[in-house]
């Protein structure tokens, strides 16, 4: 059964894994050399599919300086299409919506086919961001021009934890579409399992059953990896990041810590009888983070 179904049948223990781009000052040789390595390293795990990130500059929506800089890159979807044709099974592609006109949105909808493509759309990171195209005629757009493609729409547990209403936002996403959510990098897993539980009831209430949530994990091997996270507006718990900066093997630790988020979550989950899954980000380029990423994705699908 292929990932679209799975959505729609709100199937349990979708894995995923996901990428971002290459920077868009990439040549296209380069762009097909780290393509063909990175397929080369996911060609042993199961996977699901892929999630293909697009990357917006934030720097917006959080004044405190960004510890790695905002390089442009990639449009995802050209980088599926011109790069990633050796992978066969399905892609979960990222459109920041303010960064597309009504055009090219319309004619990328109208070229995917649904059973190989998935999207999750993308809003401005603040209000006062220019944009080309609102997320509402985005999924306007989708509506009228390729409604059986499956539309994701993105949780955020901190969110929860400071207003209460992520599972409000989750279930109105839902009615107007979204078959499936992504979280952010989960490191507090106690707010993952009150927005969890709250969208779980919520739905109860509103007489719809639950969607798929894929909760994503990231290893993290240096404390400038934990404050670029934090800087996404991740939270990590106070022990956590101790355990993180006085240890001899950061990495290490922070698998550990993964694989024991990721059984905590799915526990629960099925406790309370909702659809789950994970998804795999390396958030650093560097080569042994990459490596254990992997190695999560493997023990995850083991």
């Amino acid at each position: 059964m292929g990932l679209a179904e799975r959505i729609a049948e709100r199937g349990d223990g979708v894995l995923l894994f996901s990428l971002t781009p290459p920077r868009s000052s990439t040549t296209p040789e380069d762009a097909q050399r780290i393509a063909d390595i990175t397929l080369d390293r996911l060609d042993s795990l199961d996977l699901d599919g892929l999630i293909l990130y697009d990357i917006d500059d934030e720097s917006d929506r959080n004044p405190v300086e960004r510890p790695f800089p905002y390089l442009p890159t990639m449009d995802p979807a050209s980088f599926l299409s011109d790069h990633l044709t050796r992978w066969r099974r399905p892609v979960v592609v990222y459109r920041c919506v303010g960064k597309y006109d009504e055009e090219s949105m319309e004619r990328w909808l109208a070229a995917q086919d649904p059973g190989k493509v998935l999207s999750v759309f993308v809003g401005a990171s603040t209000s006062g961001k220019e944009r080309a195209l609102e997320l509402p005629a985005a999924q306007k757009l989708h509506a009228e021009v390729n409604p059986k493609l499956q539309l994701g729409g993105v949780a955020i547990p901190e969110r929860h934890s400071r207003s209460g209403s992520e599972h409000h936002r989750m279930v109105a996403k839902q009615q107007a579409g979204v078959s499936f959510f992504v979280t952010q990098v989960v490191y507090d897993v106690s707010a993952a399992k009150s927005m969890l539980s709250d969208y779980f009831y919520a739905c109860e209430e509103a007489g719809i059953a639950p969607v798929p949530v894929i909760f994503t994990l990231s290893v993290c091997g240096s404390m400038k990896t934990v404050e670029f996270l934090e800087w996404l507006g991740v939270d990590v718990p106070r022990w956590m990041r101790n355990d993180l900066a006085h240890a001899d093997d950061p990495l290490t630790v922070s698998l550990n810590q993964c694989l024991a988020a990721a059984a905590e979550l799915a526990a629960f989950a099925r406790r309370l009888g909702t659809p789950h899954g994970f998804n795999v980000e390396s958030v650093s380029n560097r080569r042994r983070e990459i490596e254990a990423s992997v190695e999560l994705a493997s023990t995850l699908r083991g």
